[in-house]
């Protein structure tokens, strides 16, 4: 039983929460609307992709304009409450997008408007890529987004964001042309390149620190008919499977063609699988042929349309999410025979040892990209990565399991296993990172110095600093 101090102190703490949510309903507009808990909508609003990223809030808010932020804002810097923002809810950190305060949802900003003469969308931040992608499919256009189902625009947007059309454009940040933004002190501002350069770095990859993003607008670019899908193999076929891979990512120089590969452990078996994309109707002989090569248990590789594609991940996205779940990134400079056979070996320690501690399955992708990736844009032109000199591969490890009391023994192999394959020094992505990396680690020393004093002038009294993320 808890001691009577503490309890009283947990009820006084929660009462003032409620405080807090009851202050928001009484200040907003009526395009906004406050939940408590028994509501179908805050069960929503607080549920995330993963389990082990859900909390329980005092309340849930879904804002209904800019402005209803900036009110939301002011009244939980004054009370000092701790709050979440959510957008598409795939962040697998606990506490980056949720709390036990309150709840920001950011649902009602849906927006996806195209403007042909600027070649630009703006994208409300409460979009999830599907949705994004499903209505600019009718324009013929497209934005540099999410590889899979369900992911939120808002935080791959302000983390940095990796597409299959990244060889072609560069990565999401190098993509966008401004943000909404309220800032802390309640205010709606636009930001750009042109009229805040230091803040328009900063939220490039800089996550929730400068205030709450409402909208973005993004540069747009011609979309037709893609090819690709997935194939899954059995492990008999590993060493064809290896060969097709190091051979993809050495030779293929086409910027059209990208691919996820994915080494997994599942019970007790370990399975292979090829996510091909390539952009346009057909891809060329000898792009994905050595793959395509090997006999699939399963595929579903075909022409059709950019949201078709996406829309197909649903199923596999769909039956991994409802777990606890922690993300890792393993910063990689190439993808050689030896770095796969370092994976393999990772694959056969941890797969077996985490199953022991109610382990579901280890996943290991690899990600690659061609060296021109990041010279879309300038040196020095967004937060992340720390450099733009080379390119770091956004390699991932992936673990899923079933209690809470194991937590620490997933996040501790989480460490392990990236500190054993990655190479030191090396950028690490934000969207991928464990919730405890460095920010210098992202951002460099230089970066970071720039984003803090960015964060002391937009937010002076660090009301940013009551919500979760990587804090600068």
């Amino acid at each position: 039983m808890l001691p009577t101090a503490t309890l009283l102190l947990g009820l006084a703490g929660t009462a003032l929460g409620f405080n807090t949510c009851q202050s928001i309903a009484d200040a907003v507009s009526s395009a906004t609307d406050v939940y408590y808990p028994g509501s179908s909508s805050y069960v929503a609003d607080n549920e995330h992709y993963a389990t082990s990223s859900s909390q329980a809030s005092n309340c849930s808010v879904e804002p209904g304009s800019a402005e209803d932020v900036g009110i939301i804002l002011n009244i939980l810097g004054k009370t000092k409450t701790p709050f979440g923002i959510k957008g598409g809810g795939h962040a697998t950190n606990q506490g980056f997008s949720s709390t036990t305060g309150v709840q920001i949802a950011m649902t009602r900003f849906n927006e996806v408007t195209y403007d042909s003469t600027t070649q630009t969308a703006v994208i409300g931040a409460g979009n999830i890529w599907d949705d994004v992608y499903e209505i600019l499919n009718a324009q013929g256009v497209n934005v540099l987004g999410g590889r899979v189902t369900g992911v939120g625009v808002a935080g791959l947007t302000l983390g940095g964001g990796y597409s299959y059309l990244s060889n072609q454009y560069g990565l999401a940040i190098d993509n966008v042309v401004a943000y909404e933004l309220v800032v802390p002190n309640a205010t709606v501002v636009t930001v750009t390149e042109a009229n805040d350069p230091d803040l328009f770095f900063s939220l490039k990859g800089g996550g929730n620190n400068y205030g709450i993003v409402t909208r973005f607008t993004l540069k747009t670019h011609l979309q037709g008919a893609v090819w690709g899908g997935a194939a899954s193999y059995n492990a008999s076929y590993i060493s064809a499977f290896n060969a097709a891979a190091v051979k993809f990512c050495s030779e293929v120089t086409d910027p059209k063609a990208a691919m996820v590969m994915a080494y997994v452990y599942n019970s007790g078996q370990v399975s292979l699988s090829a996510q091909m994309f390539y952009d346009g109707p057909t891809p060329p002989d000898g792009i994905f042929d050595d793959f395509l090569a090997i006999p699939a248990s399963a595929q579903d590789i075909t022409t059709r349309s950019f949201f078709d594609l996406i829309d197909s991940t649903s199923v596999s996205t769909n039956a991994a999410a409802g777990y606890r779940t922690v993300y890792n990134h393993i910063p990689t400079l190439e993808y050689s025979q030896s770095f796969i056979e370092g994976i393999i070996d990772e694959l056969n320690f941890w797969g077996p040892t985490l199953s022991a501690h109610g382990g579901l399955s280890v996943t290991y992708a690899v990600e690659p990209f061609l060296p021109s990736l990041l010279t879309h844009a300038p040196a020095g032109s967004s937060a992340y990565p720390g450099s733009r000199d080379h390119v770091v591969f956004p390699s991932i490890v992936g673990l899923e399991w079933v209690s809470e009391s194991e937590d620490d023994v997933f996040h501790d192999a989480a460490r392990k296993t990236a500190e054993k394959l990655g190479v030191e020094g090396e950028s690490v992505y934000p969207n991928y990172a464990i919730y405890d990396t460095p920010v210098v680690d992202m951002y460099g020393e230089e970066g970071v110095k720039r984003m803090e004093a960015t964060r002391e002038r937009v937010d002076p009294y660090g009301v940013m600093l009551l919500t979760g993320g990587f804090k600068v």
